[in-house]
């Protein structure tokens, strides 16, 4: 008779807003928002600088321990008729039922048992199974102090890399192996280790590995896959590697275009953003039809803040190429999609969107996006957006420079056959956020915008 799998309630309270997980070490930011640390940690080091839960943006990215959170986990833990016996399982990335399965697992592995676990895989990287890496998964998962365990455990890293480049690995150990990673990643010295593995010829399977999670996995795999590569693309050398790995960028825009999980995309495209340092990086991402698949994501209603703020940020590197403006221009909804994103996007992301417009229409003098813009409002949109940035900055005078090459566009207005009724209008009523007359706009096409307005970003 199989095991039976048992169903418990997890308080809301007690799962990561990120994560979805119980907290293990619960964390409070100065929203006042608590966040299980290595969740948080992994979500400040990505670059991000607002509150996941609030999208208010932080002040200061200090946190505190919450104690008494802590303690009343630890209560309900110790409580359940279960907790002798059993460890909740990390959920699948993209669950939020509340009352979500439990499978029962055997009681937290010792230290000690791990360290036979590892000296076992580096011996004989083959006989390593789903069971042997669900036990240290979960050693883990479990709290900082067993990661940090792992992490300084001798060739721990190197064991596990060897076990993802062997040959006819299953998906299900590749998986594993893949979530440990992913666990580890952040603590001291362990991306120095991959680093010097990953660039060896003996070691070049690791990353067909990680492309049949990326095509063949479960979905908490792919964004924890994601997860990992990013980590390991902060090293120039293996950046370069992974953006010479035409596969591995094929599957991840594969991924965005087909997905509709905002973890995944967020992932996604945080490591498209790390990996785009290069030209032909960038041609690659929009030879593979990158931007009409940004263009949906910045215009769905749905998307979250984060996701759309890094799709932003992707228009803005990819028109940096001839190549990416002509996608740009292409697509009937991109330019127009980040117009209507500038007033729900950060101070950052609002910047790249601006500076995207002002290339295109500005800079380049593109009629299609020129027009799109135009009849989409533009003017007035743009005319809030100034008022929103003050009296000073790179922003309002770009916006200044896109209201003064939009003002002879005419806008759709259903009530006017001529079309030309709505433009009238603005021109009576927006008079009191209109931009300071200045000398008139003239910019040769490939002078940089750090040049023209001291840091708004370049284009080349």
């Amino acid at each position: 008779m199989g095991r039976e799998e048992l169903y418990i309630t997890v308080p809301s309270l007690f799962r990561c807003p990120i994560s979805l997980d119980v907290m293990k070490s619960p964390v409070s930011l100065c929203t006042g928002v608590t966040y299980d640390r290595s969740s948080i940690q992994h979500w400040l080091e990505s670059g991000h600088d607002t509150c996941p839960a609030t999208n208010q943006p932080l002040p200061s990215k200090d946190f505190v321990p919450n104690l008494t959170l802590h303690r009343l986990i630890n209560l309900w833990i110790h409580s359940s008729a279960f907790s002798s016996s059993s460890s909740p399982r990390r959920p699948a990335a993209g669950t939020s039922s509340p009352s979500s399965p439990l499978t029962l697992l055997p009681p937290v592995v010792s230290s000690c048992k791990i360290r036979e676990l590892v000296a076992g895989i580096a011996r004989e990287p083959q006989a390593a199974g789903v069971d042997e890496f669900e036990k240290i998964a979960q050693f883990t998962s479990y709290c900082e102090e067993n990661r940090r365990f792992l992490a300084n455990l001798p060739d721990s890293v190197e064991a596990i890399l060897r076990v993802l480049v062997r040959k006819g690995g299953q998906i299900e150990v590749i998986e594993s192996a893949v979530r440990v990673l992913d666990w580890i990643l952040l603590e001291n010295g362990v991306r120095e280790r991959i680093h010097r593995l990953i660039v060896r010829s003996d070691y070049e399977k690791f990353f067909d590995s990680i492309l049949s999670v990326l095509r063949n996995g479960r979905l908490g795999s792919k964004v924890q896959s994601a997860r990992v590569l990013e980590l390991i693309a902060s090293n120039a050398e293996s950046r370069r590697t992974i953006g010479e790995k035409e596969a591995i960028l094929s599957a991840l825009v594969h991924l965005l275009r087909t997905e509709s999980d905002m973890l995944l995309a967020d992932a996604v495209l945080s490591l498209l953003i790390s990996l785009s340092v290069t030209r032909s990086i960038k041609a690659q991402l929009v030879q593979l039809g990158l931007v009409p698949i940004l263009s949906r994501i910045i215009s769905d209603p749905n998307t979250a803040n984060p996701a759309a703020e890094r799709a932003i940020k992707m228009v803005h590197l990819v028109s940096a190429l001839a190549e990416g403006r002509i996608a740009i221009s292409e697509d009937p909804t991109c330019a127009v999609a980040v117009l209507d994103r500038l007033m729900k996007v950060p101070r950052a992301a609002k910047e790249e969107g601006v500076a995207v417009l002002w290339g295109m229409c500005c800079a380049y003098r593109d009629g299609r996006v020129k027009e799109r813009v135009g009849r989409a409002n533009g003017v007035t949109k743009l005319l809030v957006v100034m008022q929103s940035e003050g009296d000073a900055g790179v922003v309002k005078r770009m916006c200044g420079d896109l209201v003064k090459v939009l003002r002879g566009v005419a806008m759709v207005d259903p009530s006017s056959s001529s079309g030309y009724g709505r433009l009238a209008s603005l021109e009576t009523k927006t008079t009191h956020i209109r931009p300071t007359e200045t000398d008139r706009w003239e910019i040769p096409p490939f002078m940089s915008l750090t040049a023209h307005y001291g840091g708004a970003g370049k284009i080349t």
